[in-house]
């Protein structure tokens, strides 16, 4: 039974880090580019929350203004600082994406303070009995939000007009630009979506953990990334995939008391053994590079 509580638990931090990772695996793949800042967007979302909380005071209303705001931020931080370096080298990229993580970060810490704050209303507590098993009102909602958007994501990727444009931009950019497909309104768009999950991952981690910091998605952000390079970068079923790995090994290694304090070593040692076996993931796919 405790191995099936843990299985559980897993699938529900699995579902939170396959959200983030959605948005890690979007970017690279439209936009050939690593957004280190994705995982602060979920830590503005929480922000964003905790603020609409404390003006209204309902928890759908906070979610829906976090999901409005974090999309807001995404576009933003790709009109203004990764635009102007479309055509640069990666290292830039990378640099800037770090720049814009510390800046959300500090700037979170001088609006907010340092002090943790505690939105207790996003917080769900109760749980379903199934005989000897219990699980937490928390974990169904995030599996079946989970499951909800992953699958509305699917349908609007390979049936929409919009989606078949991001296939066609992730595929061949130069190519779909002389199709007439709208490069930059891609990018945008998938920018925006990234962020949307953002939020509404945050809202998972609140409505378990209401502890809210300006490092709030700094962790997550980085399983996440891991969890999308085990997947395969750039593949959407690679990011779900290898966040539902990653989260149940997580739960599992915290389960067994002789493991738990180096579950973080356990989690990074797959990602070096999925490198080393299959460097483009589990579901990814090798690309040759024109030359």
């Amino acid at each position: 039974m405790d191995f099936i509580t843990a299985l559980i638990n897993g699938l529900s931090s699995g579902g939170t880090y396959a959200m983030i990772a959605i948005g890690y695996t979007m970017v690279y793949g439209i936009a050939k580019m690593l957004n280190f800042a994705h995982g602060d967007v979920i830590m503005v979302g929480g922000y964003a929350m905790y603020v609409t909380l404390l003006a209204l005071g309902h928890p759908l209303i906070a979610v829906l203004a976090a999901v409005i705001f974090c999309i807001i931020l995404g576009v933003t931080i790709e009109r203004f600082a990764y635009r102007p370096l479309r055509g640069a080298s990666p290292l830039a990229v990378l640099i800037t994406a770090i720049g814009v993580s510390y800046l959300l970060q500090s700037l979170a810490q001088i609006i907010f303070g340092s002090s943790p704050k505690m939105p207790l209303q996003l917080q769900i507590s109760g749980a379903v009995k199934l005989g000897a098993l219990s699980v937490d009102y928390s974990t169904i909602l995030t599996i079946t939000v989970t499951v909800v958007v992953m699958a509305i994501l699917s349908l609007f990727v390979k049936y929409s007009k919009t989606g078949r444009a991001m296939v066609a931009v992730s595929e061949d950019r130069d190519a779909a630009l002389l199709m007439g497909i709208n490069t930059n309104a891609i990018i945008t768009i998938t920018f925006a979506i990234g962020s949307a999950l953002a939020a509404i991952a945050g809202y998972m981690m609140l409505c378990k953990a209401p502890s809210l910091s300006n490092t709030l998605g700094a962790m997550p952000g980085i399983k996440a990334f891991t969890a999308a390079v085990i997947g395969g970068i750039g593949s959407i079923p690679g990011a779900m995939l290898g966040g539902l790995l990653l989260g149940i090994v997580e739960s599992i290694s915290y389960s067994i008391p002789a493991i738990a304090p180096y579950t973080d070593a356990v989690e990074f040692s797959i990602l070096i053994i999925v490198l080393l076996v299959k460097p483009s993931g589990i579901l990814g796919k090798a690309r040759r590079e024109k030359v």
